[in-house]
């Protein structure tokens, strides 16, 4: 775990995820102060597991962790709404994946890819410079664009050498039953 989040010197790479944290509670304040809403632990202790989840989460995934690394129960309403609030504030990301919905933290990252594998779900974030640069050089009318989520669907390796595997099988089980 980096620096950041142990209270240890922190390295540049840390010294990023301050900036990004300082940002994100600035927004957060700043909304909850204009709105004239409670500043409740509950949304602090919320956002601060988001913000040190990598990668995507369900919100069983994040209700779970507020349990085991806070000590911290929280309802399903109060997780959802909150996860709503952060919707909003453009805090979170939400991502519908084939079956299932998942959440990230996106301050810093509001344009990304994913690749997708129909065959076992598995979700893979790229690295898409070309198509970033060309997104941004895409002169839109009457639209101001905030953000992308680029969604490749295929069959990642894994699959494809078990569905390989399966295809010879079915071609050699196929060749036996000829024969006979």
């Amino acid at each position: 775990m980096c620096g950041f989040w142990n209270n240890d010197y922190p390295t540049p790479a840390d010294m990023v995820k301050i900036d990004v944290w300082q940002a994100v509670l600035r927004i957060l304040d700043s909304y909850l102060e204009m709105n004239n809403h409670r500043k409740t632990p509950e949304r602090y202790t919320i956002l601060k597991a988001i913000y040190k989840t990598d990668g995507h989460f369900t919100l069983d995934e994040l209700s779970e962790r507020l349990v085991t690394d806070y000590n911290f129960r929280v309802s399903r309403a109060t997780l959802y709404n909150t996860l709503n609030l952060f919707l909003q504030l453009r805090l979170v990301v939400r991502h519908r994946f084939q079956n299932s919905t998942v959440y990230e933290a996106c301050y810093d990252n509001m344009s990304h890819s994913h690749q997708i594998c129909t065959e076992c779900g598995k979700v893979t974030e790229l690295k898409t410079p070309l198509i970033s640069k060309a997104i941004e050089d895409t002169h839109l009318k009457r639209f101001r664009k905030e953000g992308y989520t680029l969604y490749i669907y295929g069959v990642c390796s894994t699959c494809q050498a078990k569905l390989t595997k399966k295809k010879k099988q079915q071609v050699k089980n196929s060749k036996k039953t000829d024969k006979k």
